[in-house]
């Protein structure tokens, strides 16, 4: 994907990491959206990403015999600091980086974007990633199967964005904010309370399972 991504991704780090200052202990140890994480381990995650090129990620996915999961959480222990504060810390040193395992820009500016909303949702934290930045990353989910199932879930139903330019498919329909059509593509069934259509039973259910 093309290399003028990295402006966004790089301003999504920015807008997370802002918002991760003012958490107390309590928040840093929160639930979140991304499976059995906590908000320092998603955070955790994130500064590995961004600081993994290709050669220590193929290393790192070889020594964890193709394992996704432990190749993930030895990333995360690596960069998870002593304390949120250190956690902290190590995210705002990747925020520039445009170290990635892969060229396909558009797949870490959804990173980005769905673990921050991962993060911000159970919260209540009021932030919002810009339409076009998140238009960017539901033009790439639909395309293909990546880091998530995005494709399959979405595979003969009709997307369409209130909010922005973003459609795609055909089918029963399922309409709502780019934002929240981006989420459900990724498998977060809570957003499927904001959309509508007749096809969101169907979307729902793909999250689910």
């Amino acid at each position: 994907m093309p290399d003028d991504l990295w402006p966004a991704v790089h301003a999504a780090r920015a807008a997370l990491a802002a918002d991760l200052t003012s958490l107390d202990e309590q928040q840093w140890a929160h639930p979140t959206l991304c499976g059995d994480w906590v908000v320092e381990e998603v955070v955790a995650h994130l500064t590995a990403a961004a600081s993994t090129g290709t050669v220590r990620w193929l290393t790192s996915i070889l020594a964890a015999r193709f394992d996704a999961d432990l190749h993930n959480q030895r990333r995360l222990a690596e960069h998870r600091g002593a304390t949120p504060a250190e956690t902290l810390d190590q995210f705002r040193s990747v925020i520039t980086s445009t170290k990635a395992a892969t060229r396909h820009t558009a797949a870490w500016l959804g990173e980005v974007i769905v673990h921050g909303q991962d993060i911000r949702r159970p919260l209540a934290l009021p932030t919002t990633p810009p339409v076009e930045a998140v238009t960017e990353v539901a033009r790439f989910f639909v395309s293909r199967n990546f880091t998530v199932a995005s494709r399959s879930n979405t595979k003969g139903l009709r997307l369409e964005a209130t909010d922005g330019p973003f459609e795609s498919g055909a089918g029963p329909l399922v309409s709502g904010t780019t934002l929240a059509l981006t989420m459900a593509m990724a498998g977060r069934a809570v957003y499927c309370d904001d959309l509508t259509g007749p096809g969101v039973p169907e979307l729902r259910a793909r999250c689910s399972s």
